[in-house]
C-alpha cells in the first residue's frame, strides 16, 4: 500500500493530512486517489461505510479545482443534512491550506436565502442534499452549468430514499463532459442504472466484495419474545457497561419511544429522526460525539450522517425492511481500523431474515442468549472494581482523611469493601436477583412466536370489543394498560377482530384481570372478559346468551366454552360483585398507570 506522499497529492493537502494525524491511506483511498488525479474519467467505487470515502474523492477534487476562480466547479450530492454537513466540514479541514477555498453546504431546514448568499460569494464546491439543491436550481439561486466534477456519495441510500428523479433532474443541468464519481456501499439495480445513464465507461474499484460487511465487525443475534424486546435491549446495555452505541428502529415513532423509555429508566440516551428540527438534531449529535449520550436511538435515514469512529456497538432493535440496509447499519461500528459488534434482537418470526442477511454480507451470525440477571450483576461489579482500581488518587481529600478514618475505625477491610461496592452495586442486584430468563428456544410453534400449551405462563383472554368499537391493536392495548393499571409490557399478543378481540397477560395477572372486568361497564355497555379456551391467536368461543347478545365464534371455528350462566361463573371468580361496583362507576375514565417502582433504573454515566 502506498503512503499519502506516494499518491500524488500536492504539498498543501499533505500538510493538512499531517495536521489531521493521517498516517496511511485506507484501501479505497489508495485505489481511488491516484486514478482520479491521473485521469479525467468517471468512477464507480464500492466500499463500506467508514472506510474513508470522503477523503477518497475529497482530496482529488480539492487538488483539481481552481481556487482562484469563483465559479462552482464541484458538486457533491449526499442523502442527509448530517452527512452533507459532515462532508463540508471534512473538505474544509482537508483544504485548510488552500487559500481562497470556499465550500458551501446546501440542505433543508436552514435559511435558503443565507445559503444562496454563501454560494454567490463564490463557492468552488457545493455539498448538497438533492431536495434543497433541486429547489435552489428551480429558483435560479445556483449555477452548476460549468461544474467539472460531480460526486454521488452514498448513492444507494439516496436512491432508497426516493431521490432518483431529483438526482436525474439536477444532473441534467450539468455539462455532459464532466467527470462523475459514484461512491456506494452496495450496488443494487437502481445504482447500476444511474451509472449507465450518467456515466461513460466508468472505472470500477471495489473494496471487499459487493454488499459485504467489513471484517472488523462481528455479528450476533438474540432470540426473544417480541414483547421482551425492550427488556432485552436494557440487558444488552447493562451487560456492556462501557457501551457507546447506535440503536436502530424502523420508524420515527419507535425511535422516539425507545429513547424516551431509556431516559426514563436512567440511561444516557437520545433520539435522532426526521421529525426533529435541524437545531435539535445538531444538539443531539454534538452530545453524542462528546459522549454525553451513550445510546443514540436512530432511524436509518437520520443515521446516515453519523461519522463517529469510537462506536462500540450497533444494536438492531428492529431489523430493517430492506435487508441491504443492514450493511449500512453495521458499518456505523468497526470504523477507522477498530473493531465493533453488530447485535440483532429478533423474535421467532424474524429468524429467517438472519439467514438472508448472512447470504448478502457473507458473514455468519453467532446466536447468543440474553445475559441472565446474575451475569449482568457480575459484569457490573467487576466493571466498577476496575474503574476504582484505575482511578487516579486526588490529594484534595487529604484534609478529610482523619474524619473518614475515624468513621471507619471499627470496620475491617472486607466489610469496608462490601459497603463501598454495595452503594453502587445493590441497585443492579436488587433488580436482577428475581428477574426472569428472556432467552427462548429456536423451536417453532403454531403461533410463530410463543408456546401457548399447558406449560405456558401466559393467559389468553377474549374481550367483546373490536374494530367496530373504534379499537385497533394499539388503542386496545393502551386502554387495557390504563384501566388495569399495568406496565407497558404486561399486555401483549393483542389481536383485534371486527366485534371481539384477544389479548394476553402473564398468568399471575389473571385474577386481577377477571376480577376487574366483572360487571364492568364502559360508555353504558358491559365489557366482558373471559379466559379463551383456544389459546391460539384467533381462538374464541360463543357469546353469552344471558344478556340477549348473539353467538360469538372464533374465526377458526373454536370450541364452545362452559355453558353455565355468566352470573354463576362470575360469582365463582370474584365473590362480591357489589364491592366491585363500589370501586368503579358505570362510565369510568381511564386511569394513569402507576409508576413502575420496580423498573430498572441506572445512574447516569
Amino acid at each position: 500500500m502506498n503512503t499519502f506522499q506516494e499518491l500524488g497529492l500536492n504539498e498543501d493537502l499533505l500538510k493538512a493530512i499531517t495536521d489531521l494525524g493521517f498516517e496511511t491511506p485506507s484501501e479505497v483511498q489508495d485505489k481511488a486517489i491516484p486514478v482520479l488525479l491521473e485521469k479525467e474519467s468517471d468512477l464507480v467505487a464500492l466500499a463500506q461505510t467508514g472506510t474513508g470515502k470522503t477523503a477518497a474523492f475529497g482530496f482529488p477534487m480539492l487538488q483539481k479545482i481552481d481556487v482562484d476562480s469563483r465559479t462552482t466547479q464541484g458538486l457533491i450530492l449526499s442523502p442527509t443534512r448530517e452527512l452533507c454537513l459532515q462532508i463540508t466540514n471534512e473538505l474544509k479541514l482537508y483544504g485548510k491550506y488552500c487559500k481562497g477555498l470556499n465550500v458551501v453546504a446546501i440542505y433543508g431546514g436552514a435559511s435558503i436565502t443565507d445559503q444562496a448568499k454563501q454560494v454567490k460569494r463564490g463557492a468552488q464546491i457545493i455539498v448538497a442534499t438533492p431536495g434543497r439543491m433541486k429547489d435552489m436550481i428551480s429558483r435560479k439561486l445556483v449555477d452548476i452549468s460549468k461544474i467539472q466534477y460531480s460526486v454521488l456519495d452514498e448513492a444507494d441510500e439516496m436512491l432508497n430514499m426516493g431521490f432518483y428523479e431529483d438526482i436525474t433532474d439536477i444532473l441534467s443541468h450539468t455539462p455532459e463532459d464532466k467527470s462523475t464519481w459514484l461512491f456506494s456501499a452496495t450496488m443494487p439495480k437502481e445504482v447500476s442504472s444511474i451509472a449507465k445513464k450518467f456515466m461513460y465507461d466508468p472505472i470500477e474499484i471495489t473494496v471487499g466484495n459487493k454488499n459485504e460487511s467489513t471484517s472488523n465487525v462481528s455479528h450476533e443475534y438474540y432470540l426473544v419474545n417480541a414483547r421482551d424486546r425492550y427488556q432485552a435491549l436494557k440487558r444488552l446495555a447493562d451487560a456492556n457497561p462501557d457501551i457507546f452505541s447506535v440503536i436502530f428502529c424502523r420508524t420515527k415513532r419507535d425511535t422516539q419511544k425507545v429513547a424516551e423509555n431509556l431516559i426514563e429508566d436512567g440511561y444516557s440516551a437520545g433520539a435522532l429522526h426526521g421529525d426533529l428540527s435541524q437545531n435539535q438534531r445538531d444538539l443531539v449529535m454534538k452530545s453524542f460525539r462528546n459522549k454525553q449520550i451513550q445510546m443514540l436511538v436512530a432511524t436509518d435515514v437520520a443515521a446516515r450522517g453519523i461519522d463517529v469512529d469510537d462506536i462500540t456497538h450497533v444494536i438492531n432493535y428492529q431489523l430493517p425492511d430492506e435487508i441491504e440496509t443492514y450493511t449500512h447499519r453495521s458499518g456505523r461500528t468497526g470504523r477507522a481500523g477498530k473493531t465493533g459488534v453488530s447485535m440483532v434482537i429478533v423474535s421467532k418470526s424474524e429468524v429467517r431474515k438472519i439467514k438472508s442477511i448472512e447470504r448478502i454480507i457473507k458473514k455468519q451470525f453467532e446466536k447468543k442468549d440474553i445475559p441472565s440477571g446474575m451475569e449482568i450483576c457480575e459484569v457490573q461489579l467487576m466493571s466498577l472494581a476496575n474503574k476504582i482500581h484505575n482511578t487516579e488518587v486526588s490529594n484534595e481529600i487529604d484534609k478529610y482523611l482523619d474524619s473518614i478514618n475515624e468513621l471507619f475505625e471499627d470496620t475491617d477491610k472486607d466489610e469496608l469493601i462490601k459497603k463501598f461496592f454495595s452503594v453502587e452495586f445493590s441497585r443492579f442486584f436488587n433488580y436482577y436477583q428475581k428477574s426472569k430468563d428472556l432467552a427462548v428456544s429456536d423451536s417453532r410453534d403454531s403461533d410463530g412466536g410463543r408456546d401457548y400449551g399447558k406449560s405456558s405462563d401466559d393467559t389468553r383472554y377474549f374481550i367483546n370489543v373490536g374494530r367496530k368499537d373504534g379499537y385497533d391493536w394499539m388503542k386496545l392495548k393502551d386502554f387495557l394498560k390504563e384501566v388495569l393499571e399495568l406496565g407497558r409490557d404486561d399486555v401483549f399478543k393483542v389481536d383485534v377482530k371486527d366485534s371481539f378481540s384477544f389479548f394476553n397477560t402473564e398468568k399471575a395477572l389473571q385474577e386481577k384481570v377477571l376480577t376487574f372486568f366483572t360487571d364492568y361497564k364502559h360508555d353504558g355497555r358491559f365489557v366482558n372478559v373471559e379466559v379463551s379456551e383456544n389459546r391460539g391467536r384467533s381462538g374464541g368461543g360463543r357469546r353469552d346468551k344471558g344478556r340477549g347478545r348473539s353467538d360469538r365464534r372464533s374465526s377458526g371455528g373454536g370450541r364452545r366454552r362452559d355453558d353455565k350462566p355468566r352470573s354463576e361463573r362470575r360469582s365463582r371468580r370474584s365473590g362480591d360483585s357489589d364491592r366491585n361496583d363500589r370501586k368503579r362507576s358505570d362510565s369510568p375514565k381511564p386511569r394513569r398507570s402507576k409508576s413502575a417502582s420496580d423498573r430498572p433504573r441506572r445512574s447516569r454515566r
